[in-house]
């Protein structure tokens, strides 16, 4: 399983924050992989939402089917992505740090076996997707990694 974690620190409010992440059509304007993004069922961010997430890495774009499983505002959602034969889990989570908050955006890439013999190549890969998004994520914040 490749695994990619990032904590952003943002003057924007706890509820600032969370609404921003959890309006998933946002994910285009800080993830330099994420070409598109559609919402195809619910209205808005919440526990019904569905997208049709479209990426690209090195020129190969793959559409990847996100649904929001889990839904806690302003503290935290879950959302999972199905594009035979990955499996992406993200879990972003706000918590209050002083006047601002910390964003905590976690991914985790599953594939089954055989294929998740790969994973160390795999995990190479998503360090790099996974870098260039998280500087995305401090940027629209107006924020800084920690």
């Amino acid at each position: 399983m490749a695994h990619y974690r990032c904590r952003v620190e943002t003057s924007l409010s706890v509820t600032d924050a969370f609404a921003y992440m959890a309006d998933v059509t946002n994910f285009e304007l800080w993830d330099p992989g994420v070409v598109s993004v559609t919402q195809v069922a619910g209205d808005g961010a919440g526990p019904d939402a569905s997208y049709d997430v479209l990426t690209s890495n090195g020129g190969r774009e793959n559409m990847f089917r996100y649904v929001v499983t889990a839904f806690d505002e302003p503290v935290g959602f879950t959302i999972v992505g199905k594009k035979a034969p990955f499996t992406s889990t993200d879990v972003i989570s706000v918590e209050a740090a002083g006047p601002g908050a910390v964003v905590t955006y976690a991914a985790d890439l599953t594939m089954p076996f055989p294929l998740s013999l790969a994973d160390p190549w795999l995990q190479k890969i998503f360090d790099r997707i996974g870098d260039a998004a998280a500087n995305g994520l401090a940027g629209a914040l107006g924020g800084r990694l920690l």
